[in-house]
């Protein structure tokens, strides 16, 4: 695409709410006409297709509005995060094509946190409790009754301090006390009743060891992560809503604390919130997809089957064709369960445009040219995709033997069926028009083989080789191909909205949704391919390498059928 193209696009395509938003601010005048966002994952797993629409809306308004997005990792947990998430978070991000400006961490800023807890407490605003869990959440009260304060919400600010100071210690023990916010146990906002700010954990941190033992909560790592930063659009989903005010109520404390001059309302990170993305067929659950990773229901984080970018990656889809889905959705304040077919229609789509076609049998029977020279072979010119004007091209080697698709030959064939049948002309994709003349059987009535004769003049490009016949065929030569596997896939899950069933998940899982095929063959020209490479297997689908293939041994993964036939089959 050219820049001009791009620019009409970007011209034609209408702002999201989000955008308005930060239009708004920027006519305002605020944060100094500056544009900054974040996209702060936490690294205690894989990213999924939800977390791509969120890196679309925060790398795409920075770089829409000549911004910047930071990548800042949410590592306030180190019982659930570790380094190999990280890593697999930056190459996710890379691969959808964006650029982060700077890579920060939450832990970066565990002293600033912790200095800013003492000062609460110096002020009465924080508060050790020695409560169980159990016991803080009896007192929470309902959205219309009030809580019951704390017993220790009272307690000496000294003895708070010492207490807090003690949580920092190795002797700490986890779950004996935690720090809370001294705010509104009446406010109808269950957030401000005394929310928890600090917990004792004794997990060594992914990058700060075990030099901390007290560990931030998110909701006060959060906000303040964000004005450290000077963040102006802290950009993030609907579920966030009801904790915005206290997102703004920590940053006002921060602010009291800097003794900044700088009017708050002009400087502060502004909390928008949009709709998640939620799939058809699928779940986007950590907490489930850690469940099929480890106990291994699926192979791993980037089983094709699976929701995570990197599955989506493996399976064959490409960056564009999975932003052009997120675009076409786009971003709303209600959530919604979008259709599965729309994601792989946007999949058809983009790689109709840059797969190169290729020939494969994937439910072989063998084809003899009776008349065809013994032991002679031609190379058929095939261009890589007729989608592009400038397109290579390869060659496929035709010979006597070949194998074709044991569904394009029927031996009583319907007057409609235009492909191979004895008496009926078909032609081979870029080689001869053939006739069938016959078939073999084995003794259990199962065809074998079968016989055709080809009209010498009838190749592909020949003078006067362009008369009509009504079924064209693909083929690979029986002793010019490779053997190979397909792995063909199909939904996750047996019910459409798995996460909103009553039933326990695993109990939904389709039993069908890897099916494994050993007996598929391919033109030699496969053999240059490697994994990242889009394919199209003619008439069949879109296939890509999979990175367990070996030089002996190839396996495809099934990215996507040329049709949606998966939703003819649900509704017969």
């Amino acid at each position: 695409m050219t820049t001009t193209e791009s620019n009409t696009n970007e011209e034609k395509r209408s702002l999201s709410f989000v955008e308005q938003l930060v239009e708004e601010d920027l006519a305002k005048g605020k944060n100094g006409g500056r544009i900054q966002t974040r996209f702060p994952p936490e690294p205690n797993g894989y990213l999924h297709i939800g977390h791509a629409k969120a890196i679309c809306m925060d790398f795409g308004v920075a770089e829409h509005y000549n911004g910047i997005c930071n990548l800042r990792f949410d590592d306030t947990n180190p019982s659930k995060e570790n380094n190999e998430y990280v890593e697999n978070i930056l190459n996710d991000i890379s691969w959808l094509g964006f650029k982060w400006g700077n890579i920060y961490y939450a832990s970066d800023y565990f002293e600033k946190l912790w200095d800013f807890a003492v000062w609460m407490i110096k002020k009465g605003l924080a508060y050790i409790d020695e409560q169980s869990a159990e016991e803080i959440a009896a007192q929470k009260g309902t959205p219309t009754t009030a809580g019951t304060p704390s017993p220790y919400r009272d307690r000496p600010i000294e003895e708070s301090l010492a207490l807090f100071e003690q949580m920092n210690t190795p002797e700490a023990v986890e779950g004996s006390m935690v720090l809370r916010a001294k705010l509104d146990m009446a406010n109808p906002n269950m957030h401000f009743r005394d929310p928890i700010m600090y917990r004792i954990i004794h997990i060594p941190h992914h990058r700060t060891g075990t030099k901390w033992n007290a560990y931030p909560m998110y909701d006060f790592a959060h906000g303040q992560s964000d004005y450290f930063e000077g963040v102006t659009h802290s950009i993030c989903t609907l579920e966030f809503v009801p904790h915005r005010p206290l997102y703004d109520k920590f940053v006002d404390f921060l602010k009291e604390m800097d003794g900044s001059d700088t009017p708050l309302d002009d400087n502060r990170p502004r909390q928008i919130e949009f709709n998640r993305l939620n799939l058809t067929y699928t779940v986007m659950s950590k907490r489930k997809l850690h469940q099929l990773v480890d106990e291994h229901f699926v192979n791993g984080w980037d089983d094709p089957r699976m929701p995570t970018i990197c599955g989506m990656r493996r399976r064959g889809y490409s960056p564009e064709s999975v932003r052009g889905f997120i675009d076409a959705i786009g971003y709303t304040k209600f959530d919604a369960l979008n259709d599965v077919a729309l994601l792989e229609a946007s999949v058809r789509e983009d790689l109709n445009k840059r797969a190169t076609r290729v020939s494969a049998v994937v439910n072989p029977v063998k084809l003899v040219i009776t008349n065809y020279p013994e032991g002679q072979t031609e190379e058929m010119e095939a261009i890589d995709n007729p989608e592009d004007e400038n397109s290579a091209k390869h060659t496929i080697t035709f010979s006597k033997n070949l194998w074709i698709e044991r569904d394009d030959f029927m031996e009583d064939a319907p007057k409609k069926f235009f492909r191979m049948a004895p008496g009926k002309e078909v032609r081979l994709k870029n080689a001869y028009i053939v006739m069938c003349t016959g078939c073999t059987k084995d003794a259990e009535g199962n065809i074998i083989e079968i016989q055709a004769e080809y009209d010498a003049n009838s190749k592909s490009g020949m003078e006067g080789a362009n008369r009509k016949v009504k079924g064209t065929l693909h083929w690979v030569s029986a002793d010019h191909c490779l053997k190979a596997e397909v792995r063909e896939y199909d939904r996750l899950f047996n019910v459409e909205n798995p996460s909103a069933d009553e039933r326990d998940f695993l109990e939904l899982l389709n039993p069908e949704s890897l099916k494994i095929n050993n007996e598929v063959y391919v033109e030699k020209y496969l053999a240059e391919k490697k994994p990242g490479d889009y394919l199209q297997f003619q008439r069949i689908g879109y296939f890509m390498l999979d990175p367990d293939t070996t030089s002996d041994h190839l396996i495809f993964n099934k990215t996507v059928g040329l049709k949606d036939t998966w939703a003819k089959q649900a509704k017969g």
